[in-house]
This record gives structure tokens, sequence and C-alpha cells, in this order.
């Protein structure tokens, strides 16, 4: 089966959503390294090179073959008032055939964060998944005590489906995390956001 590489560009009232590029390196690291306190507690530990610009060009060729094989969508929010760099969202785990799901994950600098911007963010992907790729559902996960991430979810339309057990390591340990997901089919979980 061919693959077409895309060129996913989304826009919302404030930001673009585009693929990382080779120059977010700085903006990127500073960012992160910025907001390691306010992300770690969340995130999966941080290999030892995490911040330094051979993991980011990794991670950029990686956000380019995902694309291409139609695995994964990796994009960065980009204010468009000044082009400030504020986190990342991911569609991952892409299945076709009968599964029709992706999982979405995503980040903010502690800077930008409980500004709506996620879920500006959020809704886009969302409209993009079901509208544009034919997804039928989308699934999200977070530690129970992360109510934030819970309220985001919630907000942009993903219900609570259950608890998975050790579902991910988190800073270190093997942590139990909230299950929500989105269904195309039902209009709680559709946005009308491009």
């Amino acid at each position: 089966m061919l693959r077409v590489k895309r060129k996913i560009r989304l826009e919302t009232e404030r930001l673009t959503l585009r693929p990382p590029a080779h120059s977010d390196f700085r903006p990127w690291a500073n960012l992160r390294y910025e907001s390691a306190d306010f992300l770690t507690k969340w995130e999966p530990s941080w290999a030892s090179d995490h911040l330094t610009r051979k993991a980011f060009t990794n991670r950029v060729y990686w956000a380019q073959r995902s694309m291409t094989a139609d695995t994964a969508i990796p994009l960065f929010l980009e204010r468009r008032e000044d082009g400030a760099l504020l986190g990342a969202i991911t569609l991952d785990n892409i299945r076709r055939g009968p599964a029709q799901s992706g999982t979405l994950g995503y980040w903010i600098g502690h800077q930008f964060a409980r500004q709506g911007y996620m879920g500006e963010a959020i809704a886009a992907v969302v409209h993009y998944a079901f509208e544009r790729m034919d997804l039928s559902r989308l699934e999200a996960a977070c530690l129970p005590e992360n109510k934030p991430s819970r309220g985001l979810l919630e907000r942009s339309g993903f219900k609570y489906e259950g608890v998975a057990q050790a579902y991910l390591q988190i800073d270190g340990r093997w942590r139990t995390h909230v299950l929500y997901s989105a269904l195309r089919m039902d209009r709680r979980g559709r946005t009308h956001a491009g």
C-alpha cells in the first residue's frame, strides 16, 4: 500500500498546529527545561539525553516517518500572534481497519497552562481525526489525580470509560490511569473546529 506524506497544518482561533521541525529545537528544549517540574510528575521519566539536539533530531525524524506511515500525527502548538511554541499534541497508535482509532496525548508549557490553548488544540485534532482521517474512536488516558487533564478531556467531549491498572510508567513507577474516549458517532464528542 502506497503511503502519501501528509502536510498537516491545522488552524484554531489562536493557534497553528504543525509538525515539529529541526529549527524548533531551541524553543522546545527551553520550554521543556523551564516546565520540567510541571511536566515530569505526569510523564514517563525523561532519558538522560532528553533535552539534547540529537534526541530532538530523532523526534523530528520519528514524526516524519510516523506521518508518512499513517501511524501518528505529532503536532506542535504555535501561538499565531507571536510564533511562541506552547506545547505539543500527538494522535498516536493510529489503527486502521475494523478499529479506526487512535490515542491522544498532549503537554503544554507551565506558563501557558489553563488558558484554553490545549482545548483549542484537542478540538482541532478531534475534528481532523473524525472528518479527514475517518477515525471512529479516540482514546486518552491520564493519572486519576490529574484533575486539570481530566477536566480538559471531559470539556472536550471525552467520556470516562474506566481504569487501566499499571498502564504506563510515570516518573519511574508503574501507574494506574483513568481512560477516556471520544466517539465519532457521539455528538458530544464531535466538534466543529477546523
